[in-house]
């Protein structure tokens, strides 16, 4: 049963959740000081576990699904639980769905605009695994699906998303979307002979990197934005600026001529920032709310 456990966990990527679980968290404690003058009740921030664990295992579970031939020949993804066999189709289609009935029942437990808006989320989690096959943007179709998680924090605890909202989503959007870009340079060859659509299959290494890097500048403008617009105050703005100095650093350690430091500047990197900005949220707004 353990193993079997450990398997699942390891098709959607728990190690991954570091990405995601501090901007939702965050999503929520910014929305909830903003719009309601306190921090979000340990019950939302329950639900909103629940949701996201059930928004990323629904999506890992289509993906692995809908990409298993794909992922059968990638010499990278041959050892995934579906080509590898240690998982059944039909298991990982079991999966999904009790993943989304999770992702509805804890959408129904807090807010009704994230009921109403449940609709695009699934459609967004679906469509995603499909547009590596028609084009190269897919880079930022996931970077606004995985987004979501944020922006549904928010929307959470608020019922509402407003200005400052919509600027944490596109902000989480393009970092995501640049961090992409960098991983799926390890896949750049396989995905022209197969035929598959990247910005690194498009346009190369060179050009890929000097993308990521304008995503990331739109990252660190609509961080400094937030800044701005919402009720965040000088705590959040110290672990602003380290975390655009970690961005700037995750590109210094990369070069088209050499790309030994990948696994570095997608993973390390990019988890120690999502980290650092909710640590000085939490601190900044533990503060202002005490």
């Amino acid at each position: 049963m353990f193993k079997k456990m450990g398997i699942y966990l390891e098709m959607i990527k728990i190690e991954h959740t570091l990405f995601t679980l501090p901007f939702a968290f965050m999503g929520a404690l910014v929305g909830s000081v903003s719009v309601h003058g306190v921090l979000p009740s340990w019950a939302q921030i329950g639900w909103i576990v629940m949701a996201l664990f059930g928004a990323r295992s629904a999506a890992f579970g289509l993906n692995r699904m809908i990409d298993q031939v794909i992922d059968k020949k990638n010499p990278r993804t041959a050892n995934r639980a579906i080509p590898a066999g240690l998982l059944k189709t039909i298991e990982v289609v079991v999966f999904t769905i009790i993943s989304f009935i999770l992702l509805f029942w804890a959408a129904i437990e807090l807010s009704p605009l994230a009921v109403k808006l449940l609709p695009i989320a699934v459609f967004m989690l679906v469509i995603y695994s499909y547009t590596k096959r028609f084009t190269w943007l897919c880079h930022v179709i996931l970077g606004m699906t995985t987004s979501l998680a944020a922006l549904g924090g928010w929307v959470a605890v608020t019922n509402s998303a407003d200005l400052s909202a919509m600027i944490f989503y596109i902000t989480l959007s393009f970092w995501t979307a640049g961090f992409d870009i960098i991983y799926a340079i390890q896949d750049m060859e396989f995905d022209k002979k197969e035929g598959l659509y990247s910005i690194p299959a498009r346009f190369g290494i060179y050009s890929s990197l000097k993308i990521a890097r304008v995503f990331h500048m739109i990252t660190a403008i609509g961080f400094i934005a937030l800044f701005f617009t919402s009720s965040l105050s000088w705590w959040y703005f110290a672990g602003m600026l380290i975390s655009l100095g970690i961005l700037f650093y995750e590109h210094f350690i990369l070069s088209p001529k050499d790309m030994s430091k990948l696994q570095m500047a997608f993973f390390t990197m990019n988890s120690v920032l999502s980290i650092i900005v909710f640590s000085f949220t939490l601190v900044d707004l533990v503060v202002q709310t005490a």
